[in-house]
């Protein structure tokens, strides 16, 4: 049976629904109300919908995936190729609708617990963002009145409560007052943030592919449970190669008449998820006991920061290939290519 392609362009009240009608080849580009969206998709036979993969559309596709049509969610520079002319609904609607029809990888969609998981790291992220702002802004205050503080976090903590005490002789204690309530707003800032990483110890637990790929030496809390969310279902991906070049860890190539030059990593997809593999094996570079004979050959011929970055890109190869295969991991697995 082949199914109706339909492009929707989706947005906070009004949809615009795009497809070539079967039986009377009526082309349809309507706009739809939020509420009456579901409605429309309920009693019509399935149909290969295609929306980009922007906020919301994880929603939208499994609501619409339980009414049985298949959903393929597009990265928006992928549909923007098809946008000839004007930028409006009706047009990004027709885009999406040509897309749609295209061979290309689609963007996994993901579940509610995933998108939940996420947003536990966007909050943090927030958090600590707004953190850092409060100790640069906290040092540039003090800096005015002749207090110059020291870089880490520990000594400021202790440096602050003597460098109040002696600005207190000379300034007014409206100021002192402010100055002490941002200093013990970090802490609230600490909490906050200890809290969150708490309720992710706690998915950790429960999650058996969490717990998988936390065996991967670079791979801790954060870098397992934001990679278990982001991939949505791991199967999307052919291979580990795949999945280190959707996160942007693989070398740019341009080229022309057959020859092809290699650049630095494209640094495409998500920019979160590829700074914590990168930060996951410096660690392991610098600080590990025993980071393998692979990363010490690797340090006695490349640069510090290419060693880094290529062992970034051998982890996401290894947490891809133990989560589509459903193993553990093994620390001395050799990957044999069939004959």
């Amino acid at each position: 049976m082949k199914l109706t392609p339909v492009g929707i362009d989706i947005a906070k009240s009004v949809f615009q629904v795009h497809y070539v009608d079967q039986e009377t080849g009526e082309i349809v580009n309507r706009p739809i109300k939020r509420a009456k969206f579901l409605e429309y998709f309920a009693n019509r036979a399935p149909c290969l919908i295609g929306m980009e993969a922007c906020g919301g559309a994880h929603h939208w596709a499994r609501q619409l995936a339980k009414m049985g049509h298949q959903v393929k969610l597009m990265p928006a520079e992928f549909v923007k190729a098809f946008n000839i002319r004007n930028k409006n609904d009706a047009a990004d609607a027709r885009a999406i609708w040509l897309a749609v029809q295209q061979p290309s990888k689609p963007v996994a969609v993901k579940t509610e617990m995933q998108q939940a998981m996420l947003a536990l790291h966007r909050m943090r992220q927030q958090l600590i963002k707004f953190r850092t702002m409060q100790i640069n802004n906290l040092r540039g205050l003090l800096t005015e009145y002749g207090e110059v503080m020291s870089k880490s976090r520990s000594k400021l903590d202790k440096e602050t409560p003597a460098v109040l005490e002696r600005l207190a002789q000379r300034l007014p204690a409206v100021l002192i007052d402010t100055f002490r309530e941002q200093w013990n707003a970090l802490t609230k800032l600490d909490e906050q943030v200890a809290e969150i990483e708490r309720r992710m110890r706690e998915w950790k637990k429960e999650d058996k592919a969490v717990k998988a790929i936390s065996e991967i030496p670079g791979v801790g809390l954060l870098t397992a449970t934001a990679a278990v969310a982001m991939m949505g279902d791991p199967k999307v991906f052919s291979s580990g190669r795949e999945f280190a070049a959707w996160i942007g860890i693989v070398p740019k190539q341009t080229g022309s008449g057959g020859k092809v030059n290699l650049h630095g990593i494209s640094k495409r997809g998500d920019t979160y998820l590829r700074t914590l593999l990168i930060h996951g094996a410096r660690s392991v570079v610098t600080r590990g006991k025993a980071p393998g004979e692979w990363v010490e050959q690797m340090k006695t011929r490349r640069p510090k920061n290419v060693v880094v970055v290529a062992l970034a890109n051998k982890m996401a190869r290894t947490i891809c290939a133990v989560l589509a295969h459903d193993r553990p991991y093994q620390k001395d697995y050799v990957s044999v290519k069939p004959v």
